[in-house]
């Protein structure tokens, strides 16, 4: 289910199905670290049938005594639906995994798995463990807007969890077989398969339609539309100088007589993208700023803007450069940050004061790793992507924080471009990534999404 089209809700209604039934007495539902909480906090209050009895546990590895003693009661005989809300990251420990198993045993249960992605490596311990777990339940749900997100291998681990060999397949190698072209290479002493395309792709479609249920927004919800507009930014001297010659020699010299150098592709890829940005991280680890007409540009963007903006930054440093900047510009009050340094306790205060209409706070600056799940932010029609990163599930769900149940606005997204950099090939990897996850899904392209 497309994100914002109401998949918390079928769960659980679903859940409440099964219990009414008598066919389970008992759920766990697991979600993204910066998701989980919702559930207990908002999902479950909102959409369970008010004459579903139940009681909540929120998993915490060190929890208080309050905490302690919720959890605990999740064991007590009741008639109650009891219900453990667990994040995904639990599932790499063993004292979470020991827990649930422990919850699982007790129990007749459903476990539902959020944003299900978090468990497409099939080589991951979490996916491991959850597979493992799922043996012990009556019934397995997966919620997701994409499974495909990299490639259509990503969906041999998320059906498995359900059931194995559900795609027909015993092995992820014999499932990577089928569908991915692979040719042998050579890299000193070891020798292995590498992915160079797809194959049989309407076949694959066609088994995950058994099983699934596909909702997009267009077919449920009167949703107002996207517009995608791009603003290119032109490099200083100075960025040019330094995106060169860490390009051309993995090494370069900064104004302040700093040295740049990286050791790996990935580092080199990185370090471009930070020049591109305006600051780089030389060798003894301090960011230095660069010259750069990217900040320039973001005010000009948003004066010609009306209503509140989300920006996507994707360092820290940024973040808190376009935050200083903006008080400059506009006032304390008209900013603030939702970023892994923003403390919990401020979070949702900040997220009510964005979305209150007649607050001063107008522009809201985070990363989509910590502010791209979970939160609703419909009260803004623009949204900004200062920089962007490769991962295409993070970009289109933190779009779909303002494009949402509640939006009444046409939503204007924003990319700020360097021509000819790696921002270009960073745009061009997600679109090749969307294309083929759509043709996976069976989805309509979106034929101008920053295209």
């Amino acid at each position: 289910m497309e994100m914002g089209t109401g998949k918390s809700k079928v769960l659980i209604d679903n859940i409440a199905v099964l219990y009414d039934r008598g066919a389970i007495n008992a759920a766990v539902i697991v979600a993204p670290k910066g998701v989980y909480k919702n559930w207990s906090e908002r999902e479950i209050p909102l959409h369970m049938p008010d004459h579903v009895l139940r009681h909540v546990g929120i998993w915490n590895p060190a929890p208080t005594k309050k905490q302690k003693l919720g959890l605990l009661k999740l064991f007590e005989i009741m008639e109650e639906l009891k219900i453990l809300v667990i994040n995904v990251e639990a599932f790499s420990t063993k004292k979470g995994v020991a827990f649930v198993e422990k919850f699982l045993l007790a129990h007749n249960a459903l476990l539902a798995v959020d944003e299900s992605t978090t468990i497409k490596n099939p080589k991951a311990q979490r996916t491991k463990n959850l597979v493992k777990l799922a043996i012990n339940t009556k019934f397995r749900r997966i919620l997701t807007g994409f499974p495909v997100t990299r490639s259509p291998l990503d969906l041999y681990s998320q059906a498995e969890f359900l059931s194995p060999q559900l795609l027909g397949h015993a092995s992820y190698y014999t499932f990577q077989n089928r569908y991915a072209q692979l040719i042998n290479r050579n890299m000193g002493h070891r020798t292995f398969r590498q992915v160079v395309g797809y194959q049989n792709i309407e076949e694959l479609t066609a088994k995950v339609g058994e099983f699934s249920y596909r909702v997009l927004k267009k077919a449920c919800l009167d949703l107002p539309d996207k517009v995608y507009k791009r603003r290119e930014v032109e490099l200083t001297p100075e960025q040019k100088k330094v995106y060169k010659e860490i390009k051309d020699y993995a090494i370069a010299e900064l104004a302040s007589h700093e040295i740049v150098s990286v050791t790996s592709v990935l580092t080199q890829i990185l370090r471009l993208h930070q020049v591109v940005c305006g600051f780089v991280k030389h060798d003894k680890g301090t960011e230095v700023e660069i010259k750069n007409n990217r900040t320039n540009e973001l005010l000009n963007v948003l004066e010609e803007l009306q209503g509140k903006t989300i920006i996507w930054a994707n360092y820290q440093y940024d973040i808190k450069r376009i935050t200083r900047t903006l008080q400059d510009t506009t006032g304390a009050e008209s900013v603030a940050t939702y970023y892994g340094g923003t403390p919990e306790d401020e979070r949702q205060p900040i997220i009510d004061r964005f979305q209150d209409p007649n607050s001063k706070l107008q522009y809201l600056v985070s990363n989509v790793q910590t502010g791209g799940y979970g939160i609703t932010l419909h009260a803004a029609s623009n949204v900004i992507y200062y920089s962007n990163n490769y991962d295409l599930e993070k970009r289109l769900q933190s779009e779909d924080r303002a494009h949402r149940i509640g939006q009444v606005n046409k939503v204007t997204y924003i990319d700020l471009l360097s021509p000819k950099t790696v921002d270009e090939k960073i745009v061009k990897a997600l679109r090749n990534k969307l294309d083929l996850a759509q043709e996976v899904l069976g989805d309509d392209k979106w034929k101008d999404w920053i295209s």
